[in-house]
């Protein structure tokens, strides 16, 4: 196979509520924007990844998806998440693996993985030498 590009396809129970919350309480920028005016669908970038939010559905994903997103700052982000009223699953905190984890959801409880890679961990270290 050879992969040329790839998103993730996220079909919310309330598209504008989702995309809002993608948007602008998340704050990731939209790749693009495609269909019916009224109710366009929007593409996200996810650092070298997409997340297109469009569509609906009668129920959310279940439990086993979740969007895992590296951050710069775990701690600043929840503090800016928590202020604007985003469900904090799981307050940060580093986990056996050495990563600093952050669980929020989304409007529909999508489960939002944000992750930091401290400065100590082997993910920062050139690992040849």
């Amino acid at each position: 196979m050879d992969v040329l590009s790839s998103r993730v396809l996220l079909r919310p129970r309330d598209l504008a509520r989702s995309q809002r919350f993608y948007r602008d309480t998340l704050g990731l920028a939209v790749h693009r924007e495609f269909g019916d005016p009224n109710s366009p669908g929007l593409v996200f970038f996810l650092g070298n990844g997409l997340l297109e939010v469009s569509g609906r559905a009668g129920e959310p994903p279940g439990d086993g998806f979740a969007l895992w997103l590296q951050v710069r700052d775990v701690s600043a982000e929840h503090r800016r998440l928590a202020d604007a009223g985003v469900t904090v699953l799981r307050e940060p905190q580093r986990e056996p693996w050495g990563l600093v984890e952050l669980w929020v959801a989304d409007p529909d409880g999508v489960r939002i993985v944000l992750v930091q890679i401290p400065d100590d961990h082997p993910l920062r270290r050139d690992q040849r030498g």
